[in-house]
């Protein structure tokens, strides 16, 4: 049998008004009158009507996540998996349910379901196509992107300033004293791959050794496409003298490495090797890899607090927040 508010406050002897207080949190009653509520409560097995409270409340203290991505792993990837991770647990904190849809098409369906399920905002991961933007513009729900980025001056994304990252990578490995690199690119669409590449080429233009860098392009970023590009490349790796290797990512680093080291290659002492994120995976192989840090908690955290605040109708918000990359010296430089 399903019992109501009223009821519930009727069996407790008090006032709806202070039912509704007890259950909620929210206002004063006595110890003796909260315990004689929920006493009630527990023997009834009385669970609140969630769809009630919120339109009382016009809230429905629930948060879309989308993550688009057109190929697997989706949630069980290194870098999406941490900043999922730090989602969830800031969401918790401020009292948010989170709804996580994965969106492969990169259509407007996923958005759909978010708003049939009138979530409160939406945190987008990932890149995006303008046709998804503008659709979510028309329903006036708070939003914000993570990981990707837009020219649409309205939106508010959260990224990792991939560019510095790959300048400082590239200062990193010419303080070391290599002075000709192979650089397994992942793909250019990607907005993180094609910056850490671009700061890459960049500071070792100022160099003046852009001609002593070979970039090899990879059509996806995993440990498999790592592998596969460093045995295709792998003689003229030892042939034409290069010794050191960089990646727009770890898996692909650590794929790559794979490769060199089965082949007699030995780690940094022959070739150095670099990739980028600081995934878990980078300090647990041997050699362990050396890598340049992307901020995955604060952006999943930072992400829940600026959405609950934009649900809250603060306004003035900075659209860019950017997160400074570092580098983890580990055992493969």
């Amino acid at each position: 049998m399903k019992y109501n508010l009223k009821e519930i406050a009727s069996l407790a002897g008090v006032s709806k008004s202070t039912a509704s207080r007890v259950i909620s949190g929210k206002g004063y009653a006595s110890p003796e009158v909260r315990e004689r509520v929920m006493n009630v409560v527990h023997q009834l097995q009385y669970k609140p009507n969630a769809v009630a409270r919120a339109m009382v409340a016009k809230r429905t203290n629930n948060i879309g996540v989308i993550v688009f991505r057109e190929r697997q792993p989706i949630v069980s990837h290194p870098l999406y998996g941490k900043i999922i991770d730090s989602i969830l647990m800031a969401a918790e904190e401020r009292g948010y349910s989170v709804y996580l849809k994965t969106d492969r098409e990169m259509s407007l369906r996923s958005t759909d379901y978010m708003l049939e399920h009138r979530v409160d905002g939406l945190i987008l991961i990932s890149r995006l196509r303008k046709n998804v933007i503008d659709y979510v513009k028309k329903f006036n729900i708070p939003y914000l992107m993570v990981n990707g980025s837009t020219d649409d001056a309205d939106v508010i994304h959260l990224v990792s300033n991939d560019e510095e990252g790959g300048e400082r990578a590239a200062e990193y490995m010419l303080g070391l004293g290599h002075t000709k690199f192979l650089v397994i690119a992942g793909p250019q669409e990607h907005r993180s791959h094609a910056l850490r590449l671009a700061g890459f080429r960049k500071r070792l233009e100022q160099a003046g050794l852009s001609e002593r860098m070979k970039v090899v392009s990879s059509p996806e970023s995993s440990f498999e496409l790592g592998s596969r590009r460093m045995a295709e490349h792998y003689e003229a790796f030892i042939r034409e003298g290069y010794t050191a290797l960089f990646t727009t990512n770890d898996m692909l680093a650590l794929g790559a490495m794979k490769v060199l080291l089965e082949r007699g290659v030995r780690i940094p002492h022959d070739a150095a090797v670099m990739g980028f994120d600081n995934i878990e995976y980078a300090g647990m192989c041997t050699p362990s890899l050396t890598t340049v840090s992307v901020d995955a908690n604060g952006m999943g955290r930072d992400a829940v607090e600026i959405v609950d605040r934009l649900i809250r109708e603060e306004y003035g918000l900075p659209k860019l927040k950017e997160y400074a990359s570092e580098i983890i010296v580990r055992q493969s430089t």
